[in-house]
């Protein structure tokens, strides 16, 4: 954990944990820490506890007909806070308000991953930004109204969702016999 260097200047471990809180209190948390940081009157690179955070990530959603992008929390009731472990920063976290507990074993923090820490802060390993991800609110099997297209008016069942294009393929009944037709999912409703 704590070293020394070769000038015997103590060395701090600072690694990423969570923290569950109560449900809908994530931000608050995550401000409550970060006003303890603001009052640490220790250097930056000395101080227990260097940040907090509430993960997020941008979803579209449908919202009145319209394709919106939201951001979502993508753990709720979790705060990630970067630390040294130690009695006073379990303390302080400890007596946050809102704050459960901290995520491990047998009460014993357990620090997350690297791999994990980098894909929570979006620190990607390919060159290209992450596209906001489309939430289809439409499930296999599920009765549809087409509204919009040359299906117009048309009912059918729902055969596949295809998250990845928008559009989910759909089973309609075409001169009495089943047809399947792929729409953009915005083209739908459901029954």
């Amino acid at each position: 954990m704590d070293s020394t260097n070769l000038r015997g200047t103590l060395i701090v471990d600072h690694r990423w944990y969570a923290i569950q809180t109560t449900a809908g209190h994530e931000n608050k948390v995550r401000s409550l820490i970060e006003r303890r940081i603001e009052q640490d009157v220790r250097p930056a690179e000395e101080r227990g506890i260097r940040q907090a955070l509430v993960p997020t990530q941008e979803v579209v959603e449908i919202k009145n007909g319209k394709k919106v992008t939201v951001e979502r929390k993508m753990y709720p009731g979790y705060v990630l806070v970067e630390m040294v472990m130690d009695q006073d920063t379990i303390h302080t976290i400890n007596g946050i308000q809102g704050v459960i507990k901290f995520v491990g074993q047998e009460r014993m923090p357990q620090p997350l991953r690297p791999e994990e820490v980098n894909r929570l802060l979006g620190i990607a390993t390919e060159a290209e930004p992450e596209e906001p991800k489309e939430e289809i609110p439409f499930l296999v099997g599920q009765a549809v109204a087409i509204t919009e297209g040359p299906f117009t008016d048309f009912n059918g069942t729902v055969e596949d969702v295809m998250a990845d294009k928008g559009k989910v393929r759909v089973s309609v009944s075409l001169f009495g016999r089943p047809t399947s037709v792929e729409l953009d999912y915005l083209q739908l409703k459901a029954y």
